[in-house]
């Protein structure tokens, strides 16, 4: 059943459409029991290693790097930041909002976590983590940290082009996913900083919204007593498609809502949409890949509406994630989330998705996916009903590009207390860049 995204109340009724459709009868229990049923690949036993994999170092030459240091330039490129998710296991409050130095750092609290943790040191716990505390990094929110990097990246792109840096940002376009908790405190951050340099009319905000549970008593219904949820990201994706719901502010704060048409005029106006998540830590010393850029938009102008990049399990210690596989039943590559794959084992799973994605000539897309919609994979929790269509699915929209390296470049983001490490580590990094501090001291203060 295709979902209806004219807007947020359709939405909800299609929701209410499939739990009538798929379950009417059922007590919230039985659901439950058909879970894994439900949300299950068709074919899975179609699945065998990718065929198709592009080698990122065979297409990349000189010429692709520069188109896209242009493109970066010319402001073609679209910037998604999705910080929406609420790092539940962290906690450590909303992800945007993270600071570092309100990370517990007591000898206890490490000891028990990391130190003397012989398997967290085996998984690569780096030994200078016990020489960096907290309190040595820039006072910069994890949120902040991602929008200041791109934009420390791209004035000093502008400067060796020779071009006016504060014209160069005026030209570029991003769009911060955020949720119902952390919305108007982040937009008051913006609004203080300034933009950052970005052109006002041109820094949006999208809201993902949350639902309450489903509840069969009754006829299926959302039920207020049950949990407000986001209904994962690709909700958050397809709520982009619906009119009104990307913002900008002016000035004063106020909010502009933008008709489904201006946001897509706006999509159409860039080559690429590149969407990072706020957990991703290399984004952190790296916010502009030339590499991907350079390869996603020489596949755009081959037809391609998407890229993903794919890096090999670890065959000594498989993970489970987002399997890429070659699907004989539909005769090509294709990315499937881990929690549709019925309990595959880690050792099947051979290529992972990385979860960072490109979209070129990202109007279409997203105009397939207003018209078409995604599967909506189930979840119980709390004894409540609710969906959790995921974003990566877009992949099954448009003819996609799976990129691998001949050196893959490890899954790095902050998801868990054990990733807490690394975090700190790669916050150390980007406040060690020559003229990164000053340039964060000066941004501030002005």
């Amino acid at each position: 059943m295709k979902i209806a995204l004219t807007s947020l109340a359709s939405y909800r009724e299609s929701c209410l459409r499939i739990a009538r459709d798929n379950f009417a009868g059922l007590a919230i229990s039985d659901v439950a029991a058909r879970e894994e049923d439900y949300n299950a690949w068709p074919g899975l036993e179609n699945l065998s290693p990718p065929k198709e994999l592009i080698v990122l170092e065979e297409r990349v030459n000189d010429a692709l790097l520069d188109k896209a240091r242009t493109a970066v330039l010319d402001g073609r490129i679209f910037w998604e930041h999705t910080a929406a998710g609420e790092a539940t296991r962290l906690k450590l409050g909303p992800k945007y909002l993270i600071h570092p130095h309100q990370i517990p750092y007591s000898r206890d609290y490490l000891a028990e976590t990391f130190i003397d943790n012989p398997a967290a040191v085996s998984e690569g716990v780096p030994p200078s983590f016990l020489r960096l505390t907290p309190h040595h990094l820039l006072p910069l929110r994890l949120g902040a940290r991602h929008l200041w990097q791109s934009v420390f990246e791209i004035r000093n792109l502008a400067k060796e082009a020779g071009l006016d840096p504060d014209e160069v940002m005026a030209r570029q376009k991003v769009l911060l996913i955020v949720n119902e908790q952390t919305c108007e405190q982040i937009c008051k951050r913006i609004l203080k900083r300034n933009f950052l340099g970005f052109a006002p009319g041109n820094f949006l905000f999208l809201t993902q919204a949350t639902f309450h549970g489903l509840l069969p008593e009754g006829g299926w219904h959302f039920d207020e007593s049950a949990p407000a949820r986001l209904h994962n990201h690709g909700q958050m994706a397809m709520q982009k498609t619906m009119d009104h719901q990307v913002f900008h502010l002016d000035d004063s704060g106020q909010k502009h809502f933008l008709s489904r048409a201006d946001f897509f005029s706006l999509l159409g106006q860039t080559a690429d949409l590149v969407s990072y998540n706020i957990e991703d830590l290399g984004y952190l010393t790296g916010a502009l890949d030339f590499v991907t850029i350079g390869l996603a938009l020489e596949l755009g102008a081959q037809g391609y509406g998407m890229t993903m990049e794919i890096v090999a399990n670890n065959p000594l210690n498989p993970i489970k994630g987002g399997l890429c596989a070659y699907d004989s039943g539909l005769g090509r590559d294709v990315v499937i989330e881990s929690f549709r794959l019925r309990n595959m084992s880690p050792e099947r799973i051979t290529h992972l998705n990385k979860n960072f994605n490109h979209y070129p000539n990202p109007g279409r897309i997203f105009q397939k996916l207003h018209e078409e919609g995604l599967f909506m994979p189930i979840t119980v929790k709390d004894g409540a009903l609710y969906f959790q269509p995921v974003q990566g699915d877009m992949n099954l929209l448009t003819r996609t590009a799976y990129i691998t390296r001949r050196v893959p470049a490890p899954i790095s983001s902050w998801k868990s207390p054990e990733d807490t490490p690394a975090a700190l580590e790669a916050m150390g990094r980007q406040d060690s860049q020559p003229g990164f501090a000053k340039f964060i001291e000066s941004a501030i203060e002005g």
